[in-house]
Parts: structure tokens; C-alpha cells; sequence
């Protein structure tokens, strides 16, 4: 049941906003929208709006889709031919319109997904506040990477490579995302400062989930102490500028793991697909409704960036069609276009198998 709700939860959240970034600057710019459909297949229920727009429930919540008054498709991958429309339906088209217009509506998707992660992560921030634990040393694991460097027990991390460290949230976040990088720690020991360098050992270790991840490791524990942890309250602008940060990191970090995995030096196993993101989102329900907030702008995030990505059928294969467009001065051929989206689904379908087999892999070895 947790599952279930957390799936469709996020599901709906996520693909509803992004959709709706599509529809309203379409509309925007005089373009006619057919349908506004959350899920594929056939229609569980909906209405027509005053502007002849379907807006309806599907049976299958594994998306969402815009179709505008030219498309030959619900997944709008061609137009019809201006022949096929009458003059009212080629003023409103989407194809009528100028470059900029056409690429401001693609882009509204994405850039709707991280509007509404900035403005969960706002809201998260603001009213629940954020838990913040000291960066202080409790214990070293004898054998370790930190043992070896120097630290002690009672050490508090003021600083890495010349960055301000505030949380052990904050530390622990960068020394995972840097394994075999050596690393300069600022250390408050006593009032004494001092310098260290530790260089993160990559290791798989199990997150709160049961999810086998590959991380880099110091080797040592956080302080439980009551005195060290506080509960930091912000207000709304200062929230807003978490949130904004919260996002870039995730960005960041994706991007990352992205780019260490084409140069090989990360393994492909780390990717999730459907099955592993609904034990995840199930997990995070049964804990709190303020955790699946946080899980849904987090996948937010992720789904704008994923559909910014150059890969034709994705937005971003859209938007490298339209700078071609404006380099060359004429669009692609429709042949060149249909060829790169049979070439960006075929893409899209070997990614979402991988992250599936991925997913019944980790479950089988749990």
C-alpha cells in the first residue's frame, strides 16, 4: 500500500508539472492543445475545457503528454502536414510558430520539474526546518583512511580544500562524491588548528534503503551527542536560496556520476530503474509524508535534467533540432528527424532495460 502511494504520489506530481510547463507556454503563445493527458492508454475520466482542451486520467501512470493540434502523436514526434490542416488549425499550430516560440514551449517541461522541486524544497525548509549535525569526529574506525590521515576523536571539520564546512551532512556529501581524491581538511582540534589529508576510499556500503551504493569512505562517525546536532529554521528567503542550492547539488552530483561513468570510472550498476524507484518511494511513505516531499523534488530534479539531455524523443533531442535549425537557417529533413528519434527511443529503451535488470539484480541479492 506505502508503495503504491508513493509511486502514484510522485508519479503524478512530477509528470503533472512538467506537462503543465508544456501546456501553459503553448498557450502562451497562441498554440491550440488537444489533450492534457496524466498516464497513456485509455481514459479512467476528464473533462473538456472551454478552449477545446481534453484534460484526462489514463490507465497507465508511467507518464503524461501534451498533444497540440498538429500532432500526429500523443508523444507529439510528428507534425501533420500543414496540407491535412485547415487555416484556423495551421494559425494555432505548434509548427506555425517561430523557433524561439517553439523552443520555449519544449523547454517549459524541464524548467517546470525544477520550479517545482525549488518550491518543495522551499516549503520543506521553511516550515519543518533542516536537522543539522555538527561536523565533529565521534570515533575512528581503527584501520581506516581517517585513522591513517591523523584525525581524533573529538576533531571538528572547519573546512575541505578551502570550502566553509557547516554540517557533517555536508562533509559526508563531498567525501562520497570524491573516492581516491585526495582531499585537505580544515580541523578545529581543541581551538588548535590544524591541516590533513585524506584521500576517501571507495567502498559499497548499503544506504537507508537496502540499496547497494559505491561511495567514498573516511571511516569515521558522526558525534549523537545532543549538544552537537540542531534543529535550523529558516525563513522564506533564506530557504529559497537552500532549495535553490539543494537542487544544484543534485545536478551536480548527477552530472558527475555521469560523466565518471563514460570515462569508466564508475560502474553501471549504480543505476536505478522502475522497479528500484518505487521500493524506494514505498520505503519513504511509510516513514513521513515530509520524506516523500523531499523524494518527489528530488526526482523532479532528476526527470528536468534526464529530458534536458541531447537525445532525440527527450526535450533536449527536440531543442538540438531547433539549433540546428537555427545554425543551418531551415529545419532538418523529416527523414533526419525520424532517424534520430528511432535512434533516441532505441537509446531510451536499452537505458530503461539496463536500470530494470539492474533493479532484479539488487532484488535477488537482497
Amino acid at each position: 500500500m506505502y508503495t503504491f502511494i508513493g509511486v502514484l504520489f510522485i508519479l503524478t506530481v512530477v509528470i503533472f508539472f512538467h506537462e503543465l510547463g508544456h501546456f501553459l507556454v503553448a498557450r502562451w503563445c497562441g498554440v491550440a492543445v488537444k489533450t492534457f493527458s496524466i498516464g497513456f492508454g485509455p481514459e479512467i475520466g476528464g473533462f473538456t475545457d472551454r478552449h477545446g482542451t481534453r484534460w484526462r486520467l489514463s490507465w497507465i501512470p508511467l507518464g503524461g503528454y501534451v498533444q497540440f493540434i498538429d500532432d500526429d502523436n500523443v508523444a507529439s514526434a510528428t507534425q501533420k502536414s500543414f496540407d491535412e490542416l485547415t487555416p484556423e488549425e495551421r494559425a494555432n499550430s505548434f509548427q506555425s510558430k517561430p523557433l524561439g516560440a517553439r523552443a520555449a514551449i519544449v523547454a517549459a517541461g524541464p524548467i517546470a520539474n525544477f520550479v517545482v522541486a525549488i518550491a518543495i524544497f522551499t516549503a520543506v525548509f521553511a516550515l519543518f526546518g533542516e536537522r543539522i549535525t555538527a561536523a565533529k569526529v565521534d570515533s575512528v574506525m581503527p584501520g581506516s583512511v581517517a585513522e591513517r590521515a591523523g584525525f581524533e576523536p573529538g576533531d571538528v571539520v572547519v573546512s575541505i580544500d578551502g570550502s566553509k564546512i557547516e554540517s557533517f551532512g555536508e562533509m559526508q556529501r563531498i567525501v562520497a562524491t570524491s573516492p581516491d581524491q585526495p582531499l585537505q581538511f580544515g580541523i578545529d582540534r581543541g581551538g588548535a588548528a590544524i591541516e590533513l589529508t585524506a584521500t576517501p576510499e571507495r567502498k559499497e556500503t548499503t544506504d537507508f534503503f537496502g540499496n547497494k551504493v559505491r561511495r567514498g569512505l573516511l571511516g569515521i562517525q558522526r558525534s549523537s551527542a545532543p549538544d552537537d546536532w540542531t534543529l535550523k529554521r529558516y525563513g522564506p528567503l533564506t530557504a529559497f536560496g537552500r532549495a535553490v542550492e539543494e537542487c544544484y547539488l543534485i545536478v551536480t552530483q548527477s552530472l558527475s556520476y555521469l560523466f565518471k561513468l563514460v570515462t569508466g570510472r564508475e560502474s553501471a550498476d549504480q543505476l536505478s530503474g522502475p522497479i528500484g524507484i518505487a521500493k524506494i518511494a514505498g520505503e519513504v511513505a511509510s516513514i513521513s509524508f515530509t520524506a516523500l516531499l523531499t523524494l518527489t523534488a528530488v526526482l523532479s530534479v532528476s526527470i528536468g535534467l534526464l529530458n534536458l539531455f541531447p537525445i532525440p524523443i527527450l526535450d533536449g533531442g527536440h531543442l538540438l533540432f531547433y539549433s540546428i535549425e537555427a545554425i543551418r537557417g531551415r529545419p532538418l529533413s523529416q527523414q533526419a528527424q525520424e532517424i534520430g528519434l528511432r535512434i533516441g527511443l532505441a537509446l531510451i529503451l536499452t537505458l530503461m532495460f539496463f536500470a530494470t535488470w539492474n533493479d532484479l539484480i539488487k532484488q535477488q541479492l537482497m
